[in-house]
């Protein structure tokens, strides 16, 4: 599985690592790579603010071959690093370099600006999908996301309570941060093994 971050946090930021863990542990191997506009910021005083997600596509695609020997290939992301993911999956998934993709917390529109929607493109999106969001996440929660046109390729998983990095807050939810980790890293597992033995999976959601 291939993973790239999101437009805020380097891909070894906490939620990144934690998601990454928890994959290992159920048999994925996991590769993370930065954008160079991050990787700049190892380097520099300066924070540049991070490109328009089309003009990543090129670095994204440049990941993908880096991994095109590795075996069946699941790409994807944080936040915007699955949303770059999202726009380069059918033209992959049409070539047989991928076998699907998995956004972790998808940024289904900027937070308090439920009308900018960045969706247009997963209306007919072609790929195999997996999106993990928290049911509060503030780029689009479980009361919202419903009501959206989306692809019958896309499959949801909902976290309870989980925010934009997918962690709950355990008074409230009784779930803690690691729970979640591993709920997703296992749904992530099934859904996979469905996908890379050509089974089909309907649009449902999973809990």
């Amino acid at each position: 599985m291939l993973l790239a971050h999101g437009a805020g946090a380097a891909m070894d930021s906490t939620s990144m690592t934690a998601a990454a863990e928890a994959l290992a542990a159920v048999g994925f191997r996991v590769a993370r790579f930065e954008f160079a506009y991050m990787a700049a910021r190892r380097t520099s005083d300066g924070r540049k603010p991070p490109p328009r997600a089309d003009r990543l596509i090129p670095e994204y695609l440049a990941a993908v071959e880096q991994l095109a020997a590795c075996g069946p290939l699941i790409i994807g992301g944080k936040s915007m690093g699955g949303r770059v993911a999202s726009m380069v999956a059918d033209e992959l998934f049409r070539e047989g370099k991928i076998i699907g993709l998995v956004c972790l917390g998808y940024p289904f529109h900027p937070p308090d600006k439920p009308g900018q929607l960045r969706t247009k493109h997963l209306e007919t999106l072609e790929t195999p999908t997996l999106i993990v969001q928290g049911t509060r996440d503030a780029f689009g929660t479980r009361e919202e996301v419903p009501g959206y046109s989306l692809s019958s390729k896309i499959d949801l998983l909902w976290l309870e309570d989980g925010d934009h990095d997918l962690r709950p807050r355990k008074k409230i939810s009784g779930f803690s941060f690691a729970d979640h980790q591993a709920s997703m890293a296992q749904a992530i597992r099934d859904w996979a093994s469905a996908k890379a033995s050509r089974s089909s999976l309907g649009p449902v959601a999973l809990t």
